[in-house]
């Protein structure tokens, strides 16, 4: 029955937010490598460039609608790695996450081969390989371009997921112009798709070292061979790094140009007004008298001497105003 499935729910909120993110990005790659597979081996006749980024942003979407209740859909160590940054996620819980994401890409991996293993034989003349006109390794993990060398294809990982996190994170703040909460997943995914339509062509784009990491594990395991790690001059590591700086560096983009700058929260207007101690008058006329009264300095002095009265508090997240005990 219902009621004893129900008894199914696990019981450890860390377990239950791994699975999340494990089936989150699971999703997420399932859209994005079957529409490569899709890509490549028909030689671009069912699908072209634009289809693979429109796929992932598909992915983002959906990944997101299923897991935002239980983890806040991270989908990328690089996202986890922000929020424990600005403390919205606990530290213990970066490695949790961003194991059950590569995990999950690894097993959509796995299940994408499954289902386009004909084509992908076909296609490579049963020949796994990373380089030549019929490689198939970038079905599943990135690649650079011939052209870019390995400090332009860092610094173009590192823009792009810093791009990433500067446009997500004000999405949900409330002095700004906050989404509507269920909009959130479709504008992250047009934000997903504006990235990988313009920032993919040195290296593919991958802003997220999940995403990259798993796919390209899978790719060891199943026929490719360690040329998936040695290519490139050992390139594998720029997607697993560059993100990660990325993420923090537009982390703290958002932080200093919006967040820092935005006007703080309105203090409530039903606040009753206590009389103000002889002391606290002296102090407030001194500061007028300077010729300041319009000044910041009066207006947080004048709070201060407000709240001190009321006795009153800020404590919380979002400047909710709670009376001393």
């Amino acid at each position: 029955s219902l009621s004893e499935m129900g008894k199914l729910r696990v019981k450890y909120a860390l377990i239950r937010e791994c699975m999340a993110e494990f089936i989150g990005t699971f999703v997420l790659m399932m859209f994005g490598c079957s529409a490569a597979a899709q890509v490549k081996t028909s030689r671009e006749t069912r699908g072209q460039f634009l289809s693979v980024n429109m796929a992932f942003s598909v992915g983002v979407m959906s990944a997101m609608y299923l897991t935002m209740g239980i983890t806040g859909a991270h989908l990328n160590p690089a996202v986890s790695l922000s929020f424990c940054v600005l403390r919205k996620v606990s530290w213990t819980r970066l490695l949790p996450y961003s194991l059950s994401q590569v995990m999950g890409a690894y097993v959509a991996s796995c299940l994408v081969f499954l289902v386009y293993y004909d084509a992908i034989m076909e296609f490579s003349e049963g020949v796994l390989t990373v380089y030549g006109p019929n490689e198939t390794a970038s079905i599943f993990a990135t690649y650079p371009s011939e052209y870019i060398s390995l400090g332009r294809s860092f610094l173009d990982q590192v823009v792009g997921t810093a791009m990433l996190l500067l446009c997500i994170l004000g999405l949900g703040e409330e002095r700004n112009t906050p989404a509507p909460p269920g909009l959130i997943p479709p504008i992250v995914a047009t934000i997903v798709l504006g990235i990988a339509m313009s920032m993919s062509a040195n290296c593919g784009g991958a802003i997220n070292p999940a995403r990259d990491l798993g796919p390209r594990l899978f790719t060891l395991t199943a026929g490719w061979g360690g040329e998936v790690f040695t290519c490139y001059n050992y390139w594998f590591w720029v997607p697993l790094v560059a993100p990660m700086i990325g993420a923090v560096l537009g982390t703290l983009t958002y932080k200093v140009f919006i967040e820092w700058q935005l006007p703080d929260p309105d203090l409530p207007s039903d606040l009753p007004i206590p009389p103000i101690p002889t002391k606290d008058c002296k102090e407030l006329q001194a500061a007028m008298g300077n010729g300041v009264e319009k000044s910041n300095k009066t207006a947080m002095l004048f709070l201060r001497i407000y709240l001190k009265n009321c006795k009153m508090q800020i404590i919380d997240k979002d400047c909710t105003l709670h009376r001393k005990t």
